[in-house]
């Protein structure tokens, strides 16, 4: 009996990655200029850029596809996408796995500060341990998004190409910077959309019930939700990670970057492409929702 479970649950597993993967595969590629736009934009006061800086979403897209090309909207989308596939895949899996173990016997009904809590806990775990597994690809799609000069020339040719020159300049420890500042984003921010989106969506007598529009809508609130109460978080992550390969660092930790910041552009300096990131975050609803959607019928 423990055989045929565990078969049935491995086949579940598989399931999941699948729809995982087709629903994130569908999405980011359709709003990877969104996504690029909004790194250029967060840190381009970071003394990153080698570009005069660009004074909104319009003015971003339109500069970049006149300096660069329209393809330049997808820089570093290989990575992107590299990072994604994966990432929503095993974020899905982990996030179910400690969501079964840790409402096991939890009923929502009787007890909805357990259920809500362990809907909590599961999302940021899933979230914090496949961040630790793909964080490379993540460094490698920031760098390549913001790899960029007045001359159109760049420093890397491609994910494979930055890893390498990174690792050669820094050592493999170079791939992880910025690991502990991206730890505090992604299970705060897993932890938020995921306690949002399953409390709502699990509200109804049959989730599996809710069409497409209605798992969407419950879908971008709570991302949209999470990104907004989140991207500081964002914002700090990502400009440690920037330091990597320089000589001259200008935070000496994550607490410095957070002092650092606030000191030079105050806390709307911490808010900067959070706008593109709102029109960004569209995909990851998408994302969520064709995975239930596909679910359905796996």
């Amino acid at each position: 009996m423990t055989s045929t479970s565990n078969t049935f649950d491995s086949l579940e597993t598989c399931k999941k990655c699948l729809a995982g993967s087709a629903a994130a595969a569908i999405s980011k590629t359709t709003t990877a200029p969104f996504d690029r736009v909004k790194l250029v934009l967060q840190l381009q006061r970071r003394g990153e850029l080698a570009v005069a800086e660009y004074n909104g979403i319009r003015d971003c897209i339109t500069k970049i596809r006149l300096e660069q090309g329209a393809m330049a909207l997808w820089r570093g989308n290989g990575a992107g996408v590299a990072r994604c596939l994966p990432n929503h895949t095993l974020n899905f899996a982990f996030r179910d796995i400690y969501r079964n173990k840790l409402l096991k016997n939890v009923d929502r009904n009787q007890s909805f500060s357990k259920f809500l809590a362990g809907t909590f806990v599961s999302g940021g775990l899933g979230g914090a341990t496949t961040l630790f597994l793909l964080y490379p690809f993540d460094f490698a799609r920031t760098r390549l998004a913001l790899d960029t000069n007045k001359d159109g020339s760049r420093k890397y040719k491609g994910m494979v190409d930055c890893l390498q020159k990174m690792r050669a300049r820094d050592g493999v420890s170079s791939w992880f910077k910025g690991l502990s500042a991206a730890m505090q984003f992604v299970i705060a921010s897993r932890a938020i959309f995921f306690g949002i989106f399953d409390s709502i969506r699990t509200s109804v007598e049959d989730p599996k019930s809710l069409n497409f529009a209605a798992c969407w809508a419950i879908a971008q609130v709570s991302i949209t939700t999470s990104g907004m109460m989140c991207y500081p978080l964002d914002t700090v992550r990502r400009s440690m990670m920037m330091q990597a390969g320089k000589k001259v660092k200008q935070f000496t930790s994550t607490k410095d970057c957070w002092k650092t910041l606030y000191k030079r552009d105050g806390i709307n300096g911490f808010y900067r492409g959070a706008l593109t990131n709102s029109l960004r975050s569209t995909g990851g609803a998408l994302i969520i929702t064709f995975y239930y959607e596909f679910s359905k019928y796996m």
